[in-house]
């Protein structure tokens, strides 16, 4: 027999659990989308020192994503962004593919079997996906990659998190902490990519994964707080 405070902690777990699985689609959905409408800017940012195909790639595989939306798992957070993550891996060309998919999966293994995610969670998903990146694209910070920005912007929603802030101002400081440190990448000495091979002919341009991060994040932070 199920008493009524029972019930209503099942009702609100659920809730919680629909929730987290409602802001997970809808922070997915928002970067796939940032990356098809911005496929000319990422690819014009990339063509000055790299092939140029930044852009289109990440819009490609974006665009298979969006099309396959009604697809996905959506068992949990976990099954849905694994399925995102093996579509990435497959469909995106160049070194975005393995880059982006093995972000997305890794923040997906950060959460396995959970139902309901609270923002340490997604401290750690995105802890995970750095992590990854770095394994697999054999970089670190200062290497002029989108980890430049990615990095000091988990780091500030870590402290946002901590101090009890709501999600929509946590990802707006997210998005200014992205910006400035994607125009700073501008000063350094691309070290890994097809813009590495130009030496100091990289300096002077921003890194086009930091800038795609910023600007994800950007579209992001305003949609969040038009829902």
């Amino acid at each position: 027999m199920t008493t009524d405070s029972e019930s209503a902690s099942e009702s609100a777990s659920d809730s919680r659990s629909g929730s987290s699985l409602a802001d997970t689609e809808f922070v997915v959905r928002s970067i796939a989308q940032t990356a098809v409408d911005n496929e000319r800017e990422f690819g014009d940012l990339d063509a000055v020192v790299g092939d140029g195909d930044f852009g289109y790639s990440l819009a490609r595989g974006f665009e298979i994503v969006l099309a396959e939306w009604d697809d996905f798992d959506r068992s949990s957070p976990s099954a849905f962004i694994q399925k995102v993550a093996m579509v990435i891996a497959g469909r995106i060309g160049g070194t975005s593919g393995p880059l982006w998919g093995t972000a997305f999966l890794r923040a997906s293994g950060a959460v396995r079997g959970q139902d309901e995610l609270a923002g340490s969670d997604v401290v750690a998903m995105l802890r995970a996906a750095i992590e990854g990146i770095k394994a697999r694209g054999s970089s670190d910070l200062g290497d002029k990659t989108l980890l430049d920005s990615l990095v000091p912007a988990t780091d500030v929603l870590e402290v946002e998190v901590a101090s009890g802030s709501d999600a929509g101002p946590s990802i707006a400081r997210m998005a200014e902490v992205a910006r400035v440190t994607a125009d700073a990448t501008s000063s350094m000495l691309a070290k890994r990519g097809r813009a590495s091979y130009t030496g100091e002919r990289s300096i002077g341009s921003p890194d086009p994964g930091a800038v795609a991060v910023a600007v994800i994040l950007e579209r992001l932070s305003t949609e969040w707080a038009a829902r």
